[in-house]
């Protein structure tokens, strides 16, 4: 019992001298106070007070961000009027109406006007004045002006605005779409016009082309073959001769056209769609009124679209085939079931 009162004694008197911890500073006079208080602020048993090196620097990376803020974003009316007040520049209040603006800038435009006075000084304000009356004359871009000098602290929006003002409203819209239209449509034309040639090429370099070439001088020369020396340059104007006839043979690939760019398309749009609303009338009363039967190349479009062949694959298609194809009236649900029938056959047999 006396060892138990004695133990708790001396914890006492630890805790009243304030016995320091190991790795903790000695506490100065002025720092002591309640212990109750430091108890109430001591940090708890799984947490360690921070350095003080470290708690000192701490906040000097916000300080280097908040001083270069400060020196890089100016003032929010500087980007009108730079480092001057608009008003003070042409000599009215803030208050002034647009006639008060309109006399005070032509008076000072007569003083300050390089004609009239070629002093540099003087010429350097006429451009801060009539800067100042192009901000003030526009009640939108005064009161822009106005909202910026009232609310320097939102430097972005401000900034933001003062080029809406000065750059959105002087762009048509017209103007801008005809440009993105000839933009993305001179694109598309050097992109056709990138793949037709390096189709033409890969045709050139085919065993098929050379046939042809050599087929084409042996039938011009009668069987002849020359050996001057010009040989060589009428070998090359048989070529050329000849691309016309292998332009047809390239499937996939088109020939560019101006009349098929996304620009001229827009621009004829309400041509094609006023052409495509009285084909589909006269189909209606030819074929679906009148009864009457269709017409060769009615009956090619028929064909063609049940089959979802494309136009240049169809053209390439000898007549024969095509007159074939025409008379089983693919279009009629029995018939093309009965043609995709037969096709399956025949691809089973040639497998055998």
């Amino acid at each position: 019992m006396d060892r138990s009162k004695g133990r708790k004694k001396l914890e006492e008197e630890c805790f009243s001298h304030e016995l320091p911890s190991p790795g903790r500073p000695l506490s100065r006079p002025e720092d002591r106070s309640d212990p109750a208080d430091r108890s109430r602020h001591s940090p708890s048993d799984g947490e360690a007070d921070p350095p003080p090196s470290m708690a000192a620097a701490a906040p000097l990376p916000v300080l280097l961000l908040l001083v270069a803020v400060a020196l890089l974003v100016p003032a929010a009316d500087a980007i009108y009027c730079d480092e001057d007040d608009c008003y003070d520049l042409l000599g009215v209040k803030q208050d002034a109406n647009a006639s008060e603006i309109k006399k005070a800038y032509y008076k000072l435009s007569l003083k300050h006007h390089p004609d009239k006075n070629p002093d540099p000084e003087s010429r350097a304000l006429f451009v801060k004045v009539a800067n100042a009356y192009e901000i003030l004359k526009d009640e939108e871009t005064r009161e822009k002006y106005d909202y910026a000098v009232a609310h320097p602290e939102e430097f972005f929006y401000n900034t933001a605005q003062y080029y809406r003002a000065y750059y959105g409203y002087k762009t048509d819209t017209r103007s801008v779409l005809i440009g993105l239209l000839l933009i993305v449509s001179a694109f598309q034309y050097i992109n056709q016009l990138t793949s037709y040639s390096q189709a033409i090429e890969s045709v050139k370099q085919t065993p098929a082309y050379r046939n042809r070439l050599k087929a084409l001088e042996f039938e011009r020369t009668g069987g002849i073959s020359s050996k001057k020396k010009g040989n060589k340059q009428m070998d090359k104007k048989v070529e050329d001769e000849l691309r016309n006839e292998v332009d047809l043979q390239i499937q996939g690939v088109q020939k560019p056209s101006v009349w098929n760019l996304c620009g001229v398309q827009l621009i004829l749009l309400p041509y094609l769609i006023g052409k495509l609303l009285i084909w589909q009338v006269c189909w209606f009363w030819r074929y679906r009124v009148k009864k009457s039967p269709y017409a060769w190349e009615d009956a090619c479009y028929l064909t063609r679209t049940s089959l979802r062949m494309p136009a240049n694959t169809w053209q390439n298609i000898d007549e024969f085939t095509k007159e074939d194809l025409v008379m089983k009236r693919l279009w009629e649900k029995a018939n093309m079931e009965r043609h995709i029938a037969e096709a399956r056959r025949g691809s089973k047999q040639r497998r055998r």
